[in-house]
């Protein structure tokens, strides 16, 4: 009975200096006021997001042209009916800021995410082979490189239609470039540490030295790179939705909103105004959060 115990006792005191590191990481992730302002916001759009159906007052897609353009509430004619007053459709402003805010962040976390295993892929496998292949995957980043964003996204969409899949679809095909620049970097200096070597010595497949080994020690510089270009992709769906490329009416969404409010900015400003703070909010705490994470696993902020 008493074999178990000590090997209990060892295996928790070979696990206390992980547990240490990873309380010690968290603690000064927390500590960061980049990290802890950007994330708290961004978790409260997520719950905001997630919750819309629970939390939003009316149906967004509602119209009821006899109470169009009511005021907020903070405006003289105002009504605590309509929290952030209504479009020019009737449809409270409120319940669709809720749901534009899951729009927003279902394109742009999925359109990042196929730019990211684009990406990844791409500079993984040119920084560790070199050679033809990094050449051709550099020939690659360069001719997306020469392709001006926008346009390019206009002209995909333009050509190809305007539903949500196209949109992502063309997010993820265009923004892959930086993924595959900063893992390429990566995989360079990390192919020849000493791990890497022992991994190829005791015949360690290929595939299992890419992403089993190399891929993991990496996945920090992809994080921060991430983080900054899901608000990136939110700007892109916002901009295509705002010219009419991207969401299509009726479904909520922050840009297609600011696009419905133009015909009415001068006399009701807050048709714009408010999914614009919306907008500019969800950027600023994916960038906070980004440059703080970045600034923690920099080697100079290591421990």
């Amino acid at each position: 009975m008493g074999e178990p115990g000590n090997d209990s006792a060892v295996l928790s005191d070979s696990t206390r200096p992980t547990v240490r590191r990873a309380h010690g990481w968290l603690r000064h992730l927390l500590s960061h006021k980049g990290v802890s302002l950007g994330g708290g916001l961004l978790l409260a759009i997520f719950a905001l997001a997630l919750l819309a159906p629970l939390i939003a007052p009316f149906d967004p897609y509602d119209q009821n042209l006899s109470r169009r353009l009511i005021p907020p509430v903070w405006f003289e004619k105002g009504s605590w009916e309509h929290p952030f007053g209504t479009d020019g459709f009737g449809r409270d402003y409120l319940t669709r800021i809720l749901y534009g805010a899951r729009t927003s962040l279902f394109v742009g976390i999925t359109g990042t995410a196929l730019a990211m295993i684009i990406g990844t892929f791409m500079g993984v496998v040119a920084g560790y082979f070199g050679g033809r292949v990094d050449m051709i995957v550099t020939f690659l980043i360069t001719t997306r490189l020469s392709l001006p964003l926008f346009l390019t996204a206009l002209a995909i969409v333009a050509i190809v239609g305007n539903s949500i899949e196209i949109l992502i679809l063309a997010i993820g095909l265009l923004i892959w470039d930086r993924f595959a620049v900063v893992m390429r970097a990566a995989t360079q200096q990390t192919r020849q540490l000493d791990y890497v070597a022992a991994a190829r010595a005791v015949g360690c497949s290929t595939p299992r030295i890419l992403f089993g080994e190399i891929l993991p020690n990496v996945a920090s510089a992809l994080i921060v790179v991430a983080t900054l270009e899901v608000a990136h992709a939110i700007l892109l769906s916002a901009a295509l939705s705002f010219l009419g490329l991207g969401v299509q009416p009726p479904t909520p969404d922050w840009g297609l909103m600011i696009a419905e409010g133009k015909p009415f900015m001068f006399f009701d400003g807050w048709l714009i105004a408010l999914p614009g703070a919306a907008l500019f909010i969800l950027i600023l705490s994916m960038n906070l959060l980004g440059d703080g994470i970045r600034d923690i696993t920099a080697p100079d902020q290591r421990h």
